[in-house]
């Protein structure tokens, strides 16, 4: 029986993390929306059902969804191919359903077999990513989008060559924001009196005091005022009329068209593996070493991109930037990612003009601190100590989720994994009692718990340098599963080479059902081209005959 949450049990440290992520989330959906090239309110309705909806039915206690840096390619490249917004509303509704459906046939759990170090690993890489990205608009130089993971940007630059763009457009007024917002965000969890002041977050103070110091430097005319450019940019609707305008609702007439369908298929997977990775991180960071059901998530998000689809919204994940965020602020359940959601409703309905004084720079002070808290060089040393077989694939995700993105770096990491793995497994298949081979030795050889395919090269090699007129007992006690290549591997071995050879073989702990051709003399013996005549016509069941060695 599942336990319920209880959702107000911890409404003081969730609304405060919850108003933090909003803050965060304001500028990354509306960043999104933009270099996707779709509304900018269809970010803010992703964002809104990204953290009412599937946050309620989600059983992530720090994830929060809403519209992904990742899917912003895909998304800029469909509503150019399908022509018309309406038309993409469609597949996203579509990729919806897929996830439902992915959901319930328990797909979520292919999240098991994402490695920690690769998961650390692309953490790390965020972290990096967040700071080298923030660090323009920190300086008040904001061509690329808010929220952008990629290396190479649509403005044409990559990550690094923008920071030596920063020396020509440098704002005095944004760095000094910038200087005052990173010490109102440092010094709070650190003077006494203000950490006792719970329900305030720090960002939030942040925030309305880098209002109120660039409405004097505007008032006064100054030369650290931050213009219009360097602020968030959100739309105003005037009247009842234009702001029922800015829902958009899906034009169903376009199921008929094949593309419609191949873009939500690719939005259902390439969504699905994001949220999947990000829940693994989200419970990797919650201290209290809570777990997600997968299947669940997957369900939250196919009904959340349904619902955003039909209202006209973005497609959505589940973001590291913003459960990095929660959690960096402090979050203990769902309630602070409903709680983000409920704020963004609000806010872009009752008071968009007072948020569209926020400065750019301020946020980015917000993300820097999160940036370094991911990115902490102890990560790094941490797995740098526990040996190549960790580090490497550690190290590789980060620097491929650095230098490509999130989803390619991840994929380097997990193949760099699985050679390990393969490469470990070719040196742990068994182990031998002896290692030096003699005439008349006995030799024992115990194979390990699983013995697949993979080690078939190196049990032939062992087999071939076994001398003749040796005693061999190959022991399968402990062994739970044996691919039929190593069986056959065995079986020719035991059957063919042995008997030229006068190798005696005897086999311990093989079931009844490895169906291991015997090698001793008996009445009831049957010659190995007669076992696989009888197999090949499959007109006699033959039984196993218990192994012994010839005296």
């Amino acid at each position: 029986m599942t336990k319920k949450i209880n959702l107000f049990a911890n409404l003081k440290s969730d609304f405060a993390s919850g108003l933090v992520v909003f803050l965060v989330a304001l500028p990354l959906c509306l960043g999104i929306a933009l270099a996707s090239g779709a509304p900018l309110f269809s970010g803010i309705i992703a964002g809104v059902v990204g953290g009412i909806v599937v946050g309620y039915l989600s059983k992530s206690h720090l994830s929060v969804s809403g519209p992904a840096a990742g899917l912003t390619a895909i998304v800029l490249t469909a509503i150019t191919d399908l022509g018309a917004f309406n038309i993409f509303l469609t597949a996203v509704v579509l990729a919806g359903v897929m996830q439902l459906l992915l959901g319930f046939i328990k797909a979520g759990s292919i999240s098991n077999y994402f490695p920690t170090n690769v998961i650390e690993g692309m953490l790390a890489g965020i972290g990096v990513i967040i700071i080298l990205k923030q660090i323009p608009h920190a300086f008040g130089y904001d061509p690329d989008f808010v929220g952008d993971e990629a290396f190479f940007q649509s403005d044409g630059q990559n990550t690094f060559s923008e920071l030596f763009q920063v020396f020509n457009h440098i704002q005095l007024g944004s760095i000094l924001i910038t200087l005052v917002s990173l010490a109102i965000l440092i010094l709070w969890n650190k003077v006494e009196f203000l950490k006792k002041i719970k329900l305030i977050p720090p960002a939030l103070v942040a925030v309305i005091v880098s209002i109120i110091l660039n409405e004097f430097f505007i008032q006064s005319s100054s030369n650290f005022a931050i213009l219009k450019e360097h602020l968030v940019s959100l739309p105003v609707p005037t009247s009842l009329e234009e702001f029922k305008n800015i829902i958009i609702t899906p034009d169903f007439s376009a199921l008929s068209n094949s593309k419609v369908w191949i873009v939500g298929i690719t939005i259902a997977v390439v969504a699905s593996i994001e949220t999947l990775l990000c829940i693994e991180a989200a419970d990797r960071m919650d201290a209290q070493k809570r777990y997600t059901d997968t299947n669940v998530e997957l369900k939250a998000q196919g009904i959340g991109n349904i619902l955003s689809g039909f209202i006209g919204g973005l497609p959505m994940t589940s973001v590291v930037v913003r459960t990095s965020a929660n959690n960096a602020a402090g979050a203990k359940s769902k309630m602070s990612a409903i709680i983000h959601g409920l704020l963004l409703l609000i806010s872009v309905l009752a008071i968009p003009i007072i948020l569209n004084k926020i400065p750019l720079a301020t946020l980015a002070a917000v993300l820097l601190l999160v940036g370094y808290k991911l990115a902490n060089p102890k990560v790094i040393i941490h797995f740098w100590k526990r040996g190549k077989y960790q580090f490497v694939p550690f190290i590789s995700t980060f620097l491929g989720v650095v230098f490509t993105d999130l989803l390619k770096g991840v994929a380097l990491g997990i193949v760099i994994s699985i050679i390990f793995v393969l490469k470990g497994n070719l040196k742990r298949a068994y182990n031998f009692r002896k290692e030096e081979y003699a005439d008349g030795d006995v030799i024992h050889i115990d194979l390990a718990q699983e013995v697949s395919f993979l080690n078939k090269a190196a049990i032939k090699s062992t087999l071939m340098a076994i001398p003749e007129n040796s005693k061999v007992i190959i022991n399968a006690e402990d062994t739970v599963y044996i691919a039929h290549d190593i069986l056959d591997l065995i079986r020719e071995f035991k059957t063919v080479r042995a008997k030229d050879e006068n190798i005696k073989v005897k086999l311990k702990g093989f079931k009844n059902a490895y169906q291991l051709e015997n090698n001793v003399e008996s009445s009831n013996k049957v010659s190995i081209e007669h076992y696989y005549d009888v197999m090949k016509r499959k007109t006699v069941n033959r039984e196993i005959i218990d192994e012994k060695f010839n005296d």
